[in-house]
């Protein structure tokens, strides 16, 4: 009841941001949360919006009742990229989200420092002049070799 209770907390607040900023949630997977940009439709900003709605989703970390165990650590991953989406199964049909764009931005996502947000350099490139950024540096990401890395501290 416990878990439920923090992660209803945690997900209705991050549902709430991602319709906030018009992004796609893909789905939640235990107590990670999925959210796309730039689909089903085209956003030019998507990777403005993307950067906005992590940074908030941190600080719903900061706002854990202490009821519910009080503030959490979150990681964030970003990546930037093409993918494959679509609606997959009958019985419980869900919108899905498939390739390297994904698997790298859940690796940064594991690779990312407590209570940050971790992207590569195709995202930084997008979006520099709007946000600050810290240099993480190479990091190792498991079937995929090594990629400098950004961490995104806010916006300029």
């Amino acid at each position: 009841e416990e878990v439920v209770d923090f992660l209803n907390f945690l997900f209705t607040r991050f549902d709430a941001l991602a319709e906030k900023y018009e992004l796609e949630k893909i789905k939640t997977l235990g107590d990670s949360f999925m959210v796309a940009g730039g689909m089903p439709e085209p956003q030019a900003d998507h990777v403005e919006r993307i950067c906005d709605l992590a940074l908030e989703m941190l600080n719903v970390g900061k706002e854990m009742p202490p009821e519910l165990g009080g503030q959490f650590e979150l990681r964030i991953g970003i990546h930037t990229g093409p993918a494959v989406a679509g609606v997959i199964g009958t019985r419980k049909p869900a919108y899905d989200v498939w390739g390297d764009t994904v698997n790298i931005a859940a690796r940064l996502e594991k690779a990312a420092a407590v209570n940050s947000i971790l992207l590569c350099e195709t995202t930084k490139e997008k979006i520099e002049g709007l946000f600050d950024f810290t240099l993480r540096g190479e990091v190792s990401l498991k079937g995929k070799g090594d990629l400098t890395a950004w961490y995104l501290n806010g916006r300029v």
